[in-house]
């Protein structure tokens, strides 16, 4: 018992990354299973953590409300912001929604009486306990199991494949799209709000477009064509700069290399039900 509670002293951070990082993966899952090539969720964690931050700090709100607004202030932007945004789709979605990304980072470093600027907000009580993110994680697969094996995931999936086909065949597009969109944005607040309760502080720079980059990556790396791919990739982007510590100023490099050489092999991600199955057919 005393070595794991060394364990948990010295690692309980990263466990807990580990887990905020796989509701950000699940969060572009959403989207992306859509055939929404969306780079909004960095300012959706962004919104979801200064909400709950600057309810618990200013008004000393309990965390369980401060974990609700945090989910409802994303959800409710992401609506508002859905309907021009969706009509586009590929690189100028992608494009739409960063710049977005960047109007949310410069509003947040223009608002310093209410963000504190650059300098971000400190002293955010550490409310975030294991079982808040295990619960959180938990109730996301779940949640998204069940989606995904109902007439809305199939509904994703034929939009996926082709939106102008699923219209013709009476399938609502834009609903359907918007949900995915608003749905990741609530995720995406969620991670947000465990994250800003967990770390004591949060900046602006932290919600910008090296974390969309991230986010991306951890979905694509483990793959979309399941629940357990953005998990896996969560999981893999997250420790691997703290496994290669030793390596110290390569760190970077052989950390880069290792991703490229993921993609380059494994291209469907790592998780791949798949292929999985057809080697155990083998």
């Amino acid at each position: 018992m005393s070595s794991f509670t060394e364990f948990w002293a010295v690692y309980s951070n990263l466990v807990l990354t580990l887990g905020t990082n796989a509701l950000l993966a699940l969060s572009i899952y959403l989207t992306l299973s859509c055939g929404l090539l969306s780079l909004a969720n960095a300012a959706f964690m962004g919104i979801g953590a200064y909400t709950s931050a600057l309810l618990t700090m200013n008004e000393g709100a309990p965390f369980g409300l401060a974990i609700a607004a945090g989910m409802a202030a994303p959800a409710a932007v992401a609506f508002a912001i859905g309907k021009p945004t969706l009509r586009l789709s590929g690189v100028y979605l992608a494009m739409a929604t960063l710049a977005f990304g960047e109007v949310v980072r410069i509003g947040i470093l223009n608002t310093e009486d209410l963000t504190g600027g650059a300098l971000g907000l400190n002293g955010i009580p550490q409310s975030t306990q294991w079982w808040h993110v295990l619960l959180a994680l938990g109730a996301s697969l779940f949640l998204l199991g069940r989606l995904r094996r109902s007439k809305v995931g199939r509904a994703f999936e034929a939009i996926k494949q082709d939106d102008t086909a699923a219209e013709l065949m009476g399938v609502d597009t834009n609903a359907y799209k918007m949900l995915a969109f608003v749905l990741g944005a609530a995720i995406a607040g969620l991670a947000g709000t465990l994250n800003a309760h967990l770390t004591f502080f949060i900046g602006p720079n932290e919600f910008g477009f090296d974390r969309g980059v991230d986010i991306l990556t951890m979905a694509i790396l483990g793959g979309i064509n399941g629940l357990l791919g953005p998990v896996v990739g969560a999981f893999i982007v997250t420790l691997l700069p703290e496994l290669l510590r030793s390596l110290q100023d390569y760190r970077l490099v052989v950390n880069g290399l290792i991703l490229v050489a993921i993609v380059l092999f494994l291209p469907r991600g790592i998780w791949d039900p798949a292929r999985l199955r057809r080697w155990i057919g083998r």
